[in-house]
């Protein structure tokens, strides 16, 4: 490899190696014990958890619910999951009744979709050991059975033709159950209280693309790589 311009090629050198070292440092345990994606992940999920706080007014709304009574069967991988889920109905007020991996539902529905909004404001909040205490297993594997069984309530119900029912139930699995699963474990931020960290980050991440970038444009004019305009053609 001949080096036409020197000057070039040691400026890209010493950026290909410095954005090295950094990408080293970014990838080491030292930001409390995580590297630095873990860190800035853990950073945006935390002000992302602290804007999708929407149960409070999925409570509200399942008070139309209330009286609605419904009767569904739904089916389940295996029997062990059909238990565990049948406990979440039984608890929420619901006869239920299982023959091996199916399970037959009927009750409530307001007070069925309360449970579920319970459950799942206990698991945004951090609450995990009050399911661990009320349904006897991990509390996470609680909410993905709700989530699954919400899931397939849905399809039931809309087979009987009650629309909107059926669209309440997938309301209350995305905006409650998935959010109480996704964010347990994670502390609430608002982004107007990290704004100067979040900046910090995001224009690190501009300024970190950008330095790859010069560093390989240096290497390649350093070697006699360049970019340069054609030539324009004149006709005779």
């Amino acid at each position: 490899m001949a080096i036409v311009e020197k000057k070039e090629f040691t400026k890209g050198m010493i950026l290909t190696i410095s954005f090295l070292i950094v990408l080293v440092i970014i990838y080491s345990p030292v930001f409390k014990g995580k590297n630095g994606l873990e860190a800035s992940d853990d950073l945006f999920n935390s002000i992302a958890k602290g804007s999708t706080y929407y149960i409070p007014g999925m409570i509200k709304k399942s008070k139309a619910f209330m009286g609605k009574e419904i009767g569904v069967t739904i089916r389940l991988s295996n029997t062990d999951i059909a238990r565990k889920t049948g406990s979440l109905f039984s608890a929420a007020g619901a006869a239920v009744s299982q023959d091996e991996a199916q399970l037959t539902i009927k009750g409530d529905l307001g007070k069925i979709l309360a449970a579920a909004l319970q459950d799942s404001d206990d698991m945004f909040n951090n609450k995990g050991a009050v399911l661990r205490e009320k349904y006897g297993y991990d509390p996470k594997e609680a909410m993905y059975n709700w989530w699954l069984a919400c899931k397939l309530i849905d399809k039931a119900l809309k087979k009987q033709k009650r629309f909107k029912e059926a669209k309440f139930v997938t309301s209350v699995r995305k905006k409650a159950v998935e959010t109480g699963y996704n964010f347990y474990g994670i502390e609430a931020e608002k982004a107007s209280k990290r704004a100067g960290i979040l900046s910090s980050v995001l224009i690190f991440y501009v300024v970190y693309t950008m330095w790859w970038g010069f560093s390989v444009f240096f290497l390649f004019e350093g070697i006699g790589l360049k970019m340069e305009a054609a030539k324009e053609k004149k006709e005779v």
